[in-house]
């Protein structure tokens, strides 16, 4: 019986641990945590968002990094044999906007105990909070794993599903990278990815806390439109965030030595001309109010006094006393409130790792390392990386799976 050893707990690691386990092999999983999943416990805001329900060349439009090396990966496990491999395992799914799967209780721990109670059954024999030093070699192919404290462990495969640098408080602090460094394979450069955008106006700080849903946003670096989606964004203390901000920071990525600006469309379904007409209705009802009151309707209540302060209208002017020009500026501005971008907020915020070990030592029908043998990778170790969605979360079980699977060959 094959001895398989898998270093890392996540979703990657998980699942490699149950497909290896189901092809007869003895397995042992090694998490540094105290417990398993500690990521994927806090993916999407704690419902995790575990895949997208869509065809394998859906899925593959929304991988940003090596998309071609996840063919094999994907058509071996895509989204619909994961919803079933949850459904057989007494997991509930339900799809939402856009596509995206959680589970019927929005739970993330479901998710974990759903794993767990499958490796358990499957007997797999867990060691927590055990670290590893350093992965050993003989003639070329795998040997065993020096741990931290506890010496030498023999095996005859090793996965490495040690996830990336983002939210480094789950365990993800690029432990993966060193291995894979160890035994010849090149890590491409690093950094956060999927991640909140920190602003450099003032009165953003005014509007913290504040949803704006259906706004249209368009990114442009050095004046030149880079991005331009529709959804739904959060202003912070330091900037902005939300699904919207989250995936225009990934095509934002490669321009951030560039000047980045935001453009806010707060009112997309009118165009300049059918907004202006809307602003004349409801100031022409309005004749008698003072600018700062005729808004309402409008705008949020929080967005109103940051609109008055740019727009440059005196505040306490009554309608009935606003120039056209005036007017038309205020319809500009709806339609395209500016914001700097100063820079990315870092891997404690950052939902994936753009970069990781570069994939042409890695085969992609397999994951096995094309340098050493028996040494196979899994999930975000690897230079790929998603838009959100459960894109990323499918990435991680699909390379899983096929490592798992892959591993008795």
């Amino acid at each position: 019986m094959k001895k398989v050893l898998i270093i890392g707990g996540g979703p990657a690691g998980m699942m490699a641990a149950i497909a290896a386990a189901r092809q007869g092999c003895e397995v042992v999983l090694f998490e540094k945590n105290e417990k398993l999943g500690k990521k994927l416990y806090i993916t999407g805001k704690g419902r995790c968002n575990i895949t997208n329900a869509s065809d394998v060349e859906s899925l593959l439009d929304h991988i940003m990094t090596n998309k071609k090396f996840l063919y094999h990966a994907f058509y071996a496990f895509d989204s619909d044999a994961l919803i079933r491999f949850f459904a057989e395992l007494g997991l509930k799914t339900k799809v939402e906007r856009g596509n995206r799967v959680f589970p019927r209780s929005d739970k993330s721990s479901d998710v974990i105990k759903a794993l767990q109670d499958e490796m358990q059954r499957l007997g797999i024999k867990i060691y927590y909070q055990t670290s590893i030093h350093s992965i050993a070699i003989k003639d070329n192919a795998f040997w065993g794993l020096n741990l931290e404290k506890s010496g030498f462990y023999k095996g005859d495969a090793v996965i490495i599903a040690t996830g990336g640098l983002s939210y480094p408080t789950t365990g993800s602090t690029g432990d993966g990278y060193t291995f894979a460094k160890g035994i010849g394979h090149k890590i491409r450069p690093t950094s956060p990815s999927i991640v909140p955008m920190n602003i450099k106006e003032d009165w953003v700080k005014d509007l913290q806390g504040l949803s704006l849903r259906n706004v249209g946003l368009k990114v442009f670096s050095d004046n030149k439109m880079i991005y331009q989606a529709f959804g739904e964004m959060l202003f912070t203390h330091f900037g902005v965030t939300g699904p919207l901000i989250l995936s225009a920071s990934r095509y934002s990525l490669p321009y951030l030595k560039n000047t980045l600006t935001l453009s806010i469309d707060l009112k997309p379904a009118l165009d300049l001309s059918t907004l202006d007409k809307r602003l004349l209705k409801d100031f022409n009802s309005n004749t008698r109010k003072q600018f700062k009151n005729a808004l309402d309707d409008l705008l949020p209540k929080k967005l109103i006094s940051v609109i008055i302060q740019l727009s440059k209208i005196n505040p306490e002017k009554r309608i009935d006393q606003i120039s056209k020009r005036e007017r038309l500026d205020l319809v500009h501005l709806l339609k395209n409130l500016q914001l700097t971008v100063t820079g990315f907020r870092g891997y404690k915020e950052a939902v994936i790792t753009y970069g990781g070990v570069d994939v042409k030592k890695v085969n992609p029908m397999t994951m096995e390392s094309k340098l050493v043998k028996n040494i196979y990778f899994a999930g975000e170790v690897l230079d790929i990386d998603a838009l959100t969605g459960g894109y990323n979360l499918q990435v991680a079980f699909s390379t899983g799976y096929l490592a798992g699977s892959s591993v008795v060959e």
